[in-house]
């Protein structure tokens, strides 16, 4: 779903709020996302799930699989979802 879609379908739910004020409030919401877990938190919305970031290690034995050449891959962060028991229920319904 994209984020004008988005928009859209909480206007039609929330039609007391104008879309410059729902688009505020996504920003906001993305934002404050982005800043927990640059700063390596995890962020959890009960009932949805949960975002963390897990440290990968780096690697010197990675190979490029087109030329099988030997390169190196630096430490990383990778952004994990993990949805909850309710979502999982609601999803596989």
């Amino acid at each position: 779903m994209s984020k004008q879609k988005l928009i859209k379908q909480l206007q039609s739910k929330n039609p007391q709020l104008d879309q410059s004020e729902i688009e505020k409030i996504i920003n906001i919401f993305s934002e404050n996302t982005h800043n927990i877990l640059k700063d390596g938190n995890s962020l959890e919305i009960r009932g949805f799930g949960r975002w963390f970031s897990k440290i990968l290690k780096e690697n010197f034995k990675a190979r490029n699989p087109s030329t099988n050449e030997l390169i190196y891959k630096p430490e990383r962060v990778k952004i994990r979802f993990r949805a909850s028991k309710k979502l999982k229920k609601l999803i596989n319904e």
